[in-house]
């Protein structure tokens, strides 16, 4: 009788796996599209030199040691002047609901 009990667990066992949420897998897998460079405490500024073109409205998520938020992009400004879509490969001035350090990550969030 035990040796069919112990049988039967092992064979309910093999066919539950153990999977990874959603959430994790696709952090680990997406690619930052911008890199935080410097940010201004008084003004709550960030500047993001992008590697991919982003324009007003889109979702990000920045990620460093300290910060993990998301934020609607609101406001872009290119050497003073408000812009509505950035190219890439230049430093963006983008005003953020929270403080975000140099080196920290952003991500495009998909909604």
């Amino acid at each position: 009788m035990a040796k069919k009990k112990k049988a039967a667990r092992k064979k309910a066992a093999k066919k539950t796996k153990k999977t990874k949420p959603a959430s994790a897998k696709s952090a680990k897998t997406q690619k930052p599209i911008g890199t935080v460079t410097h940010f201004y405490t008084h003004i709550k500024v960030a500047i993001v030199k992008f590697k991919k073109p982003v324009a007003v409205g889109a979702s990000l998520r920045f990620k460093g040691a300290t910060t993990d938020f998301e934020m609607t992009l609101k406001s872009m400004q290119y050497d003073h002047k408000p812009i509505s879509r950035a190219p890439k490969n230049k430093q963006i001035g983008i005003k953020v609901s929270k403080r975000v350090r140099e080196g920290d990550q952003v991500y495009s969030v998909e909604r």
